[in-house]
């Protein structure tokens, strides 16, 4: 599967500095998932982004390990699975049991019904002190629209207003 230019465009015009989650899959063929710090496009030509991960989670590890990953990108309707992938809810063992999943070519978890997805293998890390930034050559996308971004801004998960005229 090839990414096009305007699947990568109309997946990425889904994110307004909203709320991602970043899933991946352990050798032992574990899933692990969290929100990421910072995600944003890099390049085109190559389809590259990026993401921040914080060193302290296990997920950073496997990230390092395996080097796939996807960015799920949640809709206004989907502040709980923020919490969730967010540590909010450690009652909740298996996230992916609550959220169900698809594959796409790199074997991450896709999260259902997201406002769009991209599918990475790891292209370069960076050190940046606590935090590792990766950058991801985007495999697979789609963006599906429909609703707003989830937000997450001082403190408060909500959405960006549609402006009406």
């Amino acid at each position: 599967m090839t990414v096009t230019i305007p699947e990568f465009k109309q997946a990425m015009a889904q994110w307004a500095s909203g709320v991602t989650v970043v899933t991946t899959r352990a050798e032992n063929g574990a899933l692990k998932g969290m929100t990421a710090s910072s995600f944003t496009s890099l390049s085109i030509d190559p389809l590259l982004i990026l993401i921040c991960v914080a060193k302290k989670l296990y997920s950073h590890q496997v990230l390092l390990q395996n080097q796939i990953f996807a960015v799920n990108i949640l809709s206004e309707h989907q502040k709980y699975w923020g919490e969730l992938f967010a540590g909010m809810h450690p009652e909740i063992e298996d996230r992916f049991s609550v959220t169900g999943y698809k594959t796409a070519i790199t074997g991450s978890p896709i999260l259902p019904d997201v406002l769009a997805w991209l599918d990475c293998r790891l292209y370069q890390t960076h050190d940046a002190g606590d935090h590792t930034i990766f950058i991801g050559e985007v495999v697979a996308a789609q963006g599906n629209g429909g609703a707003l971004p989830l937000t997450y801004f001082n403190r408060q998960w909500g959405t960006f207003k549609r402006i009406e005229e």
